[in-house]
């Protein structure tokens, strides 16, 4: 698999930030500690460096985002990463590799943000939709030509965060509604094949733990205690 693949991340104060659902028309505020997000998505030469495995559809550069992974491959990255670097897993697993808890909170190693981290990254202290004009900020259906583009060419956040709107949409740890959609699990972002009312900060998407698609990636996260 070759050298440990580095994995830029940006750190993110506390805060505290409130999410909501238009399908439910609820709101929940979320109290949120500092922790370290990954400056970009990860991209098919890190995934392929970690796991062996290219699962992408687009071909052209190993710096696109890789996509066509799921919300599983996503966490047993994460925790296969963490190994490499002699971390601490975030993930307990069962037997058959999925991810039953997110085993301890203050672990070094890598995993998914939570829906509220994404969120709160995202907005970056910004209070509107989106934290600039969508066409400078993010690859949609508008301007991608129907296809992902490297991550980093559009404009970052206030916080120095690219692509957390469009080019691909992003897995979080969380379930979206268990009581409704069982193990569905939260996807935040937008992707390049999307029109621009889902290219926002408040846009929440699920889908199966196992579902992979050409528009879905994923970025690390690290709690405050790992550092950078």
């Amino acid at each position: 698999m070759g050298t440990t693949p580095h994995i830029e991340l940006t750190p993110v104060p506390s805060g505290q930030v409130t999410l909501s659902d238009r399908r439910t028309e609820r709101s929940w505020t979320v109290d949120l500690a500092p922790f370290h997000l990954g400056t970009l998505p990860v991209t098919q030469a890190q995934y392929a460096q970690v796991t062996g495995e290219h699962p992408s559809t687009a071909h052209g550069s190993d710096h696109l985002p890789v996509e066509t992974v799921s919300w599983r491959d996503a966490v047993l990255f994460c925790n296969s990463l963490s190994r490499q670097e002699e971390l601490t897993p975030a993930y307990a697993l069962d037997a058959h590799g999925e991810a039953v808890a997110w085993a301890d909170p203050s672990a070094d190693g890598y995993r998914l943000p939570t829906e509220a981290e994404w969120e709160y990254a995202c907005r970056a202290g910004t209070s509107g939709p989106r934290y600039g004009p969508l066409d400078d900020i993010a690859w949609h259906r508008g301007n991608s030509e129907e296809r992902p583009h490297e991550p980093g060419g559009r404009l970052p956040n206030p916080w120095g965060l690219h692509d957390m709107l469009g080019n691909v949409w992003e897995w979080c740890w969380d379930l979206y509604d268990p009581e409704v959609y069982g193990s569905y699990r939260v996807l935040r972002g937008g992707g390049w094949f999307d029109e621009h009312w889902s290219c926002r900060a408040s846009v929440r998407r699920r889908s199966h733990p196992t579902f992979r698609v050409d528009d879905v990636g994923f970025r690390v996260a690290r709690s405050s205690t790992a550092g950078n």
